[in-house]
C-alpha cells in the first residue's frame, strides 16, 4: 500500500457544498471561471486520462466541489437531473446573467420578475446542470 500524499485543504465556504459530478471537471472548473467568476483554490491532479477526483471552487461567497466520473470504481457518469444550482444575488443580476449567457449558458427561463416577487431565471451550462440567479425587485 502506498503512502497517502498529503494536499493542503482550502477553507470550505457554507454549511452545505454542492458536490458535483460531471464529464470534464477540469473544463467545468473553467467555464465556471467563465460564466460565474468561479476561483479555483484546489484540484487533485489529472489522472492519465485527464480526470480529477476532486476539484474546490469559490463562486459568489460558497464552495462548489467538482470531479469527474470513475466508471472502473462503480461511479460511472449520470445526466444532471432533478436539482438546480441556486444563486442568491443582489444588484448585480444582470451583470451575473450576461456573463453566464455571454460564456455559453443556454437561457431555459428568461430572467423576469416572479409571482413571488423577486427577479428569477434559469440556465443551463453545457455540461447539463441547470442554474438559477435570484434577486430582490428595486424599490421604486
Amino acid at each position: 500500500m502506498s503512502e497517502a500524499q498529503a494536499y493542503p485543504a482550502p477553507k470550505v465556504l457554507g454549511g452545505l457544498i454542492a458536490y458535483l459530478q460531471v464529464d470534464g471537471a477540469f473544463k467545468a472548473a473553467e467555464f465556471y471561471k467563465r460564466a460565474f467568476g468561479a476561483e479555483q483554490v484546489f484540484a487533485y491532479p489529472a489522472d492519465e486520462q485527464g480526470r480529477t477526483m476532486h476539484c474546490h471552487l469559490y463562486i459568489n461567497g460558497s464552495s462548489l466541489m467538482l470531479n469527474d466520473a470513475y466508471p472502473e470504481h462503480g461511479h460511472a457518469h449520470e445526466k444532471a437531473q432533478g436539482y438546480v444550482m441556486q444563486l442568491i444575488l443582489g444588484d448585480d443580476i444582470d451583470a451575473w446573467w450576461k456573463r453566464a449567457v455571454d460564456a455559453g449558458c443556454e437561457v431555459v427561463v428568461p430572467l423576469d420578475i416572479m409571482f413571488w416577487g423577486d427577479r428569477w431565471g434559469q440556465l443551463r451550462d453545457p455540461f447539463g446542470v441547470a442554474w438559477a440567479m435570484n434577486a430582490p425587485v428595486k424599490p421604486a
